[in-house]
């Protein structure tokens, strides 16, 4: 189902590819930001677990299994600027299912480059990974996200309440998705 011939993925203005060791400082630059992980649910990694995280995130690049998570980096091609990440999971390889995330350093924001990558990763699960449904999970309060998402014309299909926890308190979570033949009538468009 994973296609690594088809990396890296190029647009305009960006370059989705596999981490390199070169890129810690910039991924350390939005890893180590308490803003950013308001939104994940997990504290701000430190030390060895910040280490760890990335060298994971260098080695997350196959799917094949339920699980399995390809993580790109997303660089600027006019200036090699990591200004984030993007995520492809395999959420239910026989259901065809995967869900995408994305992290981005909020010096970046405003730029579109969120929006972008993620339209890039999405053709990539649709095309390349056969995917029939993507779909992501996003809190609420986090707008940028749920902007990028809106932006690509997901459909909303559930506002789950109060479904998780983080430092005692209680949060919502939206599910947004899009099917390949949504992704099919709405290519030409984009």
């Amino acid at each position: 189902m994973n296609d690594q011939t088809c990396l890296p993925i190029v647009s305009e203005r960006l370059v989705l590819r596999p981490f390199e060791p070169s890129d810690r400082p910039g991924y350390d630059a939005y890893h180590t930001r308490p803003e950013v992980y308001r939104f994940l649910y997990s504290p701000v990694p430190e030390g060895d677990t910040l280490t760890e995280q990335f060298s994971t995130a260098m080695s997350s690049t196959y799917l094949e299994e339920d699980g399995d998570t390809l993580r790109l980096a997303v660089v600027r091609r006019d200036e090699p600027a990591l200004v984030g990440e993007v995520l492809l999971k395999m959420a239910n390889k026989a259901a065809l299912q995967g869900e995408v995330g994305y992290i981005f350093n909020p010096t970046y924001a405003g730029a579109g480059y969120a929006t972008e990558a993620v339209r890039m990763m999405l053709g990539f699960g649709f095309r390349q990974c056969g995917f029939h449904r993507i779909f992501a999970r996003l809190d609420p309060l986090n707008t940028g996200s749920v902007g990028v998402v809106e932006r690509l014309r997901f459909r909303r299909e559930a506002h789950l309440l109060q479904n998780d926890r983080f430092d005692g308190t209680w949060g919502d979570e939206f599910i947004y998705a899009l099917l390949a033949t949504e992704w099919e009538d709405r290519e030409g468009l984009q």
